[in-house]
């Protein structure tokens, strides 16, 4: 009897150990996760305190629902507490039909800056399928794109209603930013210098009035995008690089 018991013990053991190498922590390899699954702790509106009830955590969902907004507040754009420079960011999202929404990095906050967009750049969350901005050539606005600046190399977005997964990678010491889409990277782009500037000479953001800083600092906050459709996030995580 007793042999068996420490053999039922040894066994327990290894297979104990066995779970923790096939499910390692959420830490494993440096990512820190940007969302607990079941609040909006780490994250506030842009430029001011808090979260509203627009926004929903659960079961491991983050949901933007226009429907949900009160009358009046129109201002739902939202950013992490914290400051990235050099880092990888994953991402899932999830478009309702003919949707748009976006995924901002190197964000700033104060009185010289009104609205997210304003100093960061954005990276596409459409509905593909339906939006008109994806039916535009050149499709500077199809899902994953750099918005207004470099479209992807290929459509392999999912549907409205499917999840899709984004790998945005910015490193300012290679002075290269990228993205892949379900695991194709889609699109490759400067972070600064004369590329990067003629790329911002040719878009939206050649507004030297509006857009004076956009795309100027190197370090700033991760955003998500009240565009009044509804959206959601799932498993958002960051790597330093």
């Amino acid at each position: 009897m007793k042999k068996f018991l420490l053999l039922f013990f040894a066994l327990g053991l290894l297979t104990s150990s066995t779970m923790i190498i096939e499910n390692p922590s959420p830490n494993e390899d440096g990512w820190e996760s940007l969302f607990d699954g079941e609040t909006l702790n780490g994250w506030h509106r842009f430029n001011r305190k808090g979260v509203r009830p627009v926004w929903t955590a659960k079961n491991g969902v983050l949901t933007f629902d226009p429907a949900l907004r009160h009358k009046g507040d129109f201002v739902h754009d939202i950013v992490t507490d914290k400051i990235y420079k050099n880092f990888e960011l994953s991402i899932e999202w999830n478009i309702s039909e003919g949707g748009n929404s976006g995924i901002f990095w190197g964000v700033q906050e104060g009185e010289l800056h009104n609205k997210p967009y304003a100093t960061g750049p954005e990276i596409q969350v459409l509905d593909n399928e339906r939006h008109p901005d994806a039916k535009a050539n050149p499709k500077f606005h199809q899902a994953g794109a750099l918005y207004d600046l470099v479209q992807p190399s290929k459509d392999v977005c999912k549907p409205a209603g499917q999840w899709n997964h984004i790998l945005l990678s910015i490193d300012h010491i290679k002075n290269k930013g990228s993205v892949k889409l379900n695991g194709t990277q889609i699109v490759e782009f400067p972070l600064s210098g004369p590329q990067w500037d003629a790329l911002v000479s040719n878009s939206k953001f050649n507004d030297q009035c509006e857009f004076k800083y956009f795309g100027k600092f190197k370090s700033g906050k991760i955003g998500l995008q009240d565009h009044s459709d509804k959206v959601s996030f799932r498993n958002i995580k960051i790597r330093k690089l």
